[in-house]
């Protein structure tokens, strides 16, 4: 990691207050994101990846919703923006890519229009300029024929298509941070593919970083420069990907990938279910899953993101690099390490493999 990376989240918290409770979706959330590069963030349905993705430009409604931390985005704090100012951020340095890109586009406006009213709302062209970077938008990102299909309507395109349209939307301003929600998660195998091949090319482009938001290892396989492994509102490990599908570290991530197809002795799902997030478990928040549980790991809090070298400080970046770092008491101790660990290195080199747990959260 860089020392002056594009996006650094300190402590993230994102609490909904509800009648039933207080509900917990982001907990103490921390990770950087460098200039250029794509991170993961990987989990179950629920736990709290697009809360964390949705607070990066304070989407989150509030109330009922409330967010703490820091969240710095090129040397500012967003938190501190004004209604204004973050309007001028979203769709113009930070993108995002939604879900579901039916919701996402409006059946009554053509393609060309919702493109350049994302163009208007941050430069100052003229009607012709904008249109015509609308047709570039398209074509930049595979639509064929894009001057004549810069006029149809959404229900003219497939699923795939649409897709391509939103992130056509999503980087109608060149922005420096593209945000992409689950964005293959409708799609089949082979448009899935397409897609993660576009995103790479447009940001060989562009160089843009990407948070990619996925509950599909096989996808983070392809893609992910880091990863962020996160369980009921907290992060689990993090490191590159080759460190996490070579040498997984947390009980949780090795879970994940034992639910993966092809692994010796069969598919290995994970027991039990997600905790509520308005009354958590103490210690672990995955102990009560976790085969390696002990006593330690039920009491306190949950524990800080430790190195292997074991010798953490009190930015919880713990080894020398800051690159693989585990939420574990079982790497506490400078040889800290849980038994057994096996190589997952052939995981997800075709997408669609990878674990499918529900979608967002």
């Amino acid at each position: 990691m860089s020392d002056d990376p594009l996006l650094s989240i300190r402590d993230l918290r994102t609490y909904f207050h509800t009648d039933d409770g207080t509900v917990k979706a982001v907990d103490g959330v921390s990770f950087d994101v460098d200039r250029g590069e794509t991170v993961c963030i990987v989990g179950e349905s629920g736990s709290g990846k697009s809360v964390t993705s949705e607070s990066i430009t304070q989407l989150i409604p509030m109330p009922p919703g409330e967010i703490a931390g820091e969240v710095i985005f090129d040397g500012t704090d967003v938190t501190t923006l004004s209604d204004d100012e973050l309007r001028d951020l979203r769709g113009g340095r930070i993108g995002h890519v939604f879900q579901n890109p039916q919701g996402a586009l409006n059946p009554v406006y053509t393609v060309g229009y919702q493109i350049r009213e994302a163009i208007d709302a941050h430069q100052d062209l003229t009607k012709r300029e904008s249109r015509q970077k609308a047709v570039s938008l398209l074509d930049s990102v595979g639509i064929p024929e894009a001057g004549n299909r810069v006029d149809d309507y959404p229900h003219e395109f497939s699923g795939g298509m649409k897709q391509r349209v939103v992130i056509a939307i999503a980087l109608a301003c060149e922005p420096d941070l593209l945000i992409a929600d689950e964005p293959t998660t409708a799609l089949d195998v082979t448009i899935e593919a397409q897609i993660l091949d576009l995103f790479r090319d447009l940001q060989a482009a562009f160089d843009t970083s990407i948070i990619f938001i996925t509950h599909d290892l096989g996808v983070v396989a392809e893609v992910a420069d880091r990863v962020v492994v996160m369980y009921a509102g907290k992060v689990m490990e993090t490191g590159t990907g080759e460190q996490i599908f070579e040498n997984p570290a947390h009980p949780y991530t090795r879970a994940l990938l034992e639910c993966l197809p092809g692994q010796p002795g069969g598919l290995e799902p994970i027991p039990g279910s997600l905790p509520s997030p308005i009354n958590p478990p103490s210690g672990c928040r995955f102990h009560p899953r976790c085969e390696y549980a002990r006593e330690a790991c039920r009491i306190g809090e949950q524990p800080p993101l430790y190195g292997f070298d074991g010798d953490d400080d009190d930015t919880g970046d713990s080894d020398g690099d800051g690159d693989h770092r585990v939420s574990c008491i079982h790497y506490e101790g400078e040889d800290g390490e849980l038994p057994d660990t096996n190589e997952f290195s052939e995981i997800g080199q075709e997408p669609g493999t990878g674990l499918h747990t529900g979608g967002g959260e």
